[in-house]
């Protein structure tokens, strides 16, 4: 296994700092506790978060690259840090989908908990200027953003890593209502990036979304001040470590 070295930082951003090393394929990814809502309008700190989403992400992108799913995950190096390869970050935000909450549910007035006939997709230009508005197919096109054949294979990752962890999360007692994923382009091929963490995911405590009142294990404690935010992303943590 070939030795990283962090050299200079590259880049920061909301949750995540990113740092080169001596192999210009590879970075290493160091993950922060601040936390930041509504597109950085809402900023605090979650404890721990940065650690518990380095090591969730890790889990679960290892889990979905022995499923044929391919990541850009290559070695943990500590409880907050993870060499990951370099990828170029294909600019559209995509969003899956499979119970209606959110802004899903304010934009299209549906309740809250209900369930969606079929999983949806949805991509968002990737853009904090623009507030990442949401686009589809042709915009994406028309823009450069993507080809034709590195959104249909988008789409078809995204679903798959969907099926993937609605079963494996079933496992722990959560439901997976919706998520967002990132994609790059490494050595010409698309594969899943950034992270799959309580910040990413909407987790709900089993069944608990077809009753009047749901119970968020995710980063919705944070933006809606519902409190107990660090106990919800140490009881998925706890549950994902206890089921391996």
């Amino acid at each position: 296994m070939e030795k990283f070295e962090k050299k200079q930082q590259l880049y920061e951003g909301k949750a995540k700092k990113v740092f080169a090393t001596e192999n210009p394929d590879y970075v290493i990814v160091s993950y922060k506790d601040d936390a930041t809502a509504f597109n950085g309008q809402k900023k605090g700190t979650i404890v721990g978060k940065g650690v518990i989403n380095n090591k969730m992400s890790n889990m679960l992108m290892a889990m979905l690259e022995k499923k044929g799913v391919p990541t850009h995950f290559v070695e943990q190096l500590s409880d907050r840090e993870t060499v990951v390869k370099k990828v170029q970050i294909v600019p559209l935000e995509v969003i899956i989908r499979n119970v209606a909450a959110g802004s899903f549910s304010k934009r299209y007035g549906v309740k809250e908990g209900t369930k969606l006939s079929i999983p949806t997709i949805e991509f968002s230009y990737k853009c904090d200027e623009l507030d990442d508005p949401l686009i589809n197919d042709y915009h994406a096109l028309a823009l450069n953003l993507a080809t034709e054949q590195e959104i249909a294979r988008i789409k078809e990752l995204a679903f798959k890593v969907n099926d993937l962890l609605i079963e494996f999360f079933k496992h722990l007692n959560i439901d997976l209502i919706d998520f967002k994923l990132e994609f790059g382009r490494f050595h010409g091929e698309v594969i899943l990036a950034d992270e799959i963490s309580p910040d990413t995911c909407r987790f709900w405590e089993a069944g608990s979304w077809d009753t009047e009142k749901h119970v968020s294990l995710d980063k919705d404690r944070f933006r809606r001040d519902l409190g107990g935010v660090e106990d919800a992303y140490n009881e998925v943590f706890k549950r994902l470590t206890e089921g391996e």
